[in-house]
């Protein structure tokens, strides 16, 4: 049976550069942020949730949902936070769930678990391993004001709505140090990977 990888980080950390480093070694990553934004389109179950319970403001003129407007009023309410999240987590998890299990049925040696608010949401029993890509706060603060071009207030809003990164990586089975070049990174992925028994050492 393969290994369950629970990838997560936190805003700005570059969690996704390392997401897409599980090609190199031919191991699925099942995204939890691309199945959030299926379970949301226009005919599934979700979408019709979210517009009765936060009105046809978090619509776009085509009636698609319009993700910022939506996620500036969850950033500053925690209370809409959770409603959301009680909508769309449950299918999330569903979906998740089955192509997990369709990876591993396949025979793959690995699957990975892609999820943003893994320790957030308390999901990281869905993993047998967990893996935090990490950067210290003060870069991760400037990464996201440049990648946004946001205000350093605004910045620091959507850092807090998350637990600190540091919290995560001392919860994390490992921590990938993400603050050095790209090359530094993946050669850090190889080599949990190759701890882990997913990769032979010749690999």
């Amino acid at each position: 049976m393969g290994i369950i990888i629970g990838l997560t980080g936190s805003i700005a950390t570059g969690k996704s550069t390392i997401s897409k480093m599980f090609d190199s070694f031919n191991i699925p990553v099942v995204d939890a942020d691309v199945i959030s934004r299926e379970v949301v389109e226009i005919g599934r179950p979700a979408y019709q949730q979210i517009v009765d319970c936060f009105g046809e403001k978090v619509l776009h003129e085509d009636r698609t949902l319009n993700r910022k407007q939506l996620g500036s009023i969850i950033f500053k309410d925690e209370t809409k936070r959770k409603q959301l999240n009680e909508i769309v987590h449950p299918e999330v998890r569903k979906q998740m769930l089955e192509q997990r299990d369709g990876y591993l049925n396949e025979g793959n040696k690995a699957v990975v678990l892609d999820i943003p608010l893994l320790f957030e949401s308390d999901l990281a029993h869905f993993a047998d391993r967990t893996l935090v890509v990490y950067v210290d706060e003060e870069t991760q603060l400037k990464r996201l004001m440049d990648r946004d071009g946001s205000s350093k207030e605004d910045a620091l809003e959507r850092i807090r709505s998350q637990i600190p990164i540091q919290e995560k990586a001392e919860r994390a089975d490992e921590v990938i140090d993400n603050s050095g070049t790209i090359e530094e990174s993946f050669q850090q992925l190889k080599r949990i990977l190759t701890e882990w028994n997913v990769l032979k050492k010749s690999d």
